[in-house]
């Protein structure tokens, strides 16, 4: 097949200039490979295309209708290069971007919205959702995410941030509760868990000082999908939660 439109377009050339040489100097091939490009296209298609002779090439009825065809071919392919080059010069076309809610609303469509409004020719669609997609499938451009590591080898992935993960309660939980002061009086307490997170009610710090690890794990009963909803139910008192650093204000 690509050798047929191959031919394709080198029989449209040869039509055009009327001559083999100038088909040749416009694809920066040789006057035989141009010859044989149409040898070859005669042979698979079983049909002389062009009466040749010393003075003159002339098409045949076959090449007549076939030179129809060639040139609607050439033509499809030029504007399918004007449109990419249209695509990486003046943003054109279609992008979708897939990441989740919090980071959509907090923060990607602050940071795009000017961008966006000075490329109108630019269709934008936003997924976004807290459970990892396959971006192949879903057919998406950039996915942006928070996570510790990317363990899929057939993505590219570039780090924007670092951002830490506090361990936040209400006035009022804390005031209902005993107080805090080891990582291990953290069993004591209730945890909302919510469940986009692996290990959700396992909290592992590190002690900035001596780089001391410990892991203490929760008790829960509460659980959710949803970011927004466990921080509103740890406003309401029901327990303590993980959040990103870069969440808007607590309370």
């Amino acid at each position: 097949m690509l050798d047929n439109l191959r031919g394709m377009a080198v029989f449209a050339s040869v039509v055009g200039h009327g001559s083999f040489s100038g088909s040749a100097r416009e694809l920066g091939i040789t006057t035989s490979a141009v010859s044989q490009q149409i040898r070859s296209l005669e042979n698979e298609l079983g049909v002389v295309l062009l009466h040749r002779s010393t003075r003159k090439l002339s098409l045949t009825e076959a090449g007549e209708s076939f030179y129809e065809a060639a040139k609607d071919v050439v033509s499809a392919a030029e504007q399918g290069r004007i449109k990419v080059n249209q695509l990486r010069d003046e943003l054109a076309g279609s992008l979708r971007v897939s990441t989740t809610p919090e980071l959509g609303v907090n923060h990607i469509l602050p940071a795009l919205s000017t961008w966006m409004a000075a490329h109108d020719d630019l269709s934008v669609t936003y997924l976004a959702d807290n459970h990892y997609i396959d971006m192949i499938d879903e057919r998406i451009d950039i996915a942006i995410r928070m996570s510790p590591s990317i363990n899929d080898a057939s993505l590219s992935s570039y780090p924007l941030t670092d951002v830490r993960q506090l361990l936040v309660a209400s006035p009022q939980y804390l005031r209902q509760h005993p107080k805090l002061n080891t990582p291990k009086e953290l069993a004591d307490h209730q945890l909302i868990c919510i469940e986009i997170m692996k290990d959700a009610n396992q909290i592992d710090m590190i002690q900035t000082e001596t780089n001391k690890k410990t892991r203490v794990k929760m008790n829960s009963r509460i659980y959710t999908n949803n970011v927004f909803m466990a921080t509103t139910l740890a406003k309401e008192g029901h327990g303590l939660v993980r959040m990103m650093e870069s969440f808007p204000n607590f309370v």
